[in-house]
């Protein structure tokens, strides 16, 4: 008798039972990862159709960003921590069906209400899913040379996901609407669903930390109410009482999550000993700068090219291709730079060069010309193309080999934290697109705002980053 998706999720949840081969999990958990770096970029090609389909303004785009962005930063560490303890399979598992439902409720949401709420869903769903995939990957491929090319392939399909997300997004949202850009991940995650049941197998509990739930909370609650006054602040005036009430709320929290991560030590989200290494804090701040420029300017960027320069929404996402081309061909490239020579060098080039095509889009106009609009865009994404391994390389290195794994986490909670923060600092800068001479100022501010932060990332980037690379996590 054929088995059927219930017969093989029913199997799946024997631990004696026989797992499939390498590569087919190998397979499986790309194409989970792929699915949660795709939502990073796909929905900011659709904003304007999401805009005038819903009836939504500037801070109900931001949301509709964020809200995915919030909800990933705020649980990253702790499902990490939730698979040690439970079962990686468990929780990518838990994480894909939860993914799967958001997209579907963002697929189908009536108002911009429901779809912000469904966003925050994907979000949870996503930051399930995210840390369990390298954990499963790792334990499938047990020698050391298999395992590092295993998880080579892992993080370039990643960084494909970056480039196809403003493409596929544009010719979905031109050919069926908005609403096709997360319809289309219900079927993809449904096969991705039955094939993780049937093919990986469950891992033990070595090691479990203790859930840091206090931490969780209170760190979210500092995300969100940050963010809440950012957008609203933009919106209503930073003398506005709710403004206010979130600026109260995001002090409050912040001092609660300091007190209860030093009373909880080692088992504390962030383990305050990691955060006494001043390398570890420039790569993590470097990280968060990064993102916090890049998808802020991102998102005017999207709005600037449909609503004041009349692209279609597949015109501007073949349009930033020299944007995100970069990523993906120069990540192994980066990556073999900062091994040789340290993080330092790749880091502070990769940041100015960033800079340098941030500030040209200052030159862009309402009606400037693709040449204006390419050396921006490729000296961006090659800036950020040799950053990006530098900073992950360099939060790994200045920690012990045992805290390797917490130390890539934080460093990808530091840069989703930063992008959710950047979409909320820039929307309230730039304004509504409907009217062109406000937010064209406010898109340069933006551009130019974001380069000048660049150039102070990287005069930390070469205060603090460490020239060469220990292998003790020292150096």
């Amino acid at each position: 008798m054929a088995d059927t998706p219930m017969s093989l999720l029913r199997r799946a949840v024997s631990p004696t039972r026989r797992a499939g081969s390498p590569r087919s999990v190998l397979l499986v958990m790309c194409a989970g990862y792929f699915l949660v770096l795709l939502d990073v970029t796909i929905v900011n090609v659709a904003l304007p159709r999401i805009g005038d389909g819903l009836g939504a303004g500037i801070g109900g785009l931001q949301w509709v960003v964020d809200g995915y962005a919030l909800a990933l930063a705020s649980l990253m560490l702790t499902s990490g921590a939730a698979g040690d303890r439970y079962g990686h399979k468990r929780v990518v598992l838990t994480g894909l069906a939860v993914f799967g439902a958001g997209s579907l409720a963002c697929g189908l949401a009536p108002d911009t209400t429901v779809l912000i709420a469904a966003r925050v869903v994907q979000g949870v769903g996503a930051a399930l899913l995210l840390p369990g995939t390298l954990a499963i990957i790792g334990r499938a491929f047990p020698d050391d040379r298999a395992r590092a090319r295993a998880i080579g392939l892992w993080a370039g399909v990643g960084s494909l996901a970056l480039p196809a997300g403003p493409l596929l997004g544009g010719a979905l949202t031109d050919a069926l609407g908005w609403r096709a850009i997360f319809l289309v991940n219900v079927p993809i995650v449904l096969v991705a669903l039955v094939l993780s049941a049937a093919v990986v197998r469950e891992s033990g509990h070595e090691r479990a930390r203790r859930l840091d739930v206090p931490g969780m909370l209170l760190g979210g609650a500092l995300l969100l109410a940050t963010t809440y006054a950012f957008i609203e602040g933009g919106r209503s005036g930073t003398g506005a009482p709710r403004v206010l009430v979130a600026v109260t709320v995001a002090v409050a929290a912040l001092a609660g999550l300091a007190v209860a991560e030093l009373r909880r030590g080692d088992d504390a989200m962030l383990p305050p000993a990691l955060l006494r290494r001043p390398a570890f804090d420039a790569a993590n701040a470097i990280a968060g700068i990064m993102n916090l420029g890049t998808l802020g300017t991102l998102f005017v960027l999207m709005l600037f090219l449909q609503s004041v320069q009349h692209r279609t929404a597949l015109l501007a996402g073949l349009a930033v291709l020299p944007l995100f081309a970069p990523l993906a061909v120069l990540a192994p490239v980066g990556g073999r730079l900062t091994s040789r020579i340290g993080a330092r060098v790749p880091a502070v080039l990769g940041l100015l060069v960033a800079a340098a095509g941030l500030a040209l889009l200052a030159r862009a106009g309402a009606d400037a010309g693709y040449a204006v609009l390419f050396p921006a865009f490729l000296l961006w994404g090659v800036g950020c193309g040799l950053l990006t391994p530098a900073v992950v390389a360099a939060a790994v290195a200045t920690v012990p080999r045992e805290r390797a794994g917490l130390a890539s986490a934080v460093n990808n909670t530091a840069r989703q934290t930063g992008g959710a923060i950047g979409i909320a600092v820039a929307g309230a800068i730039a304004g509504q697109p409907d009217g062109p001479g406000r937010f064209l100022r406010g898109f340069h501010a933006v551009a130019l705002g974001s380069a000048g932060l660049y150039v102070a990332a990287a005069v930390l980037a070469l205060a603090l980053l460490p020239g060469g690379l220990s292998p003790t996590g020292d150096g």
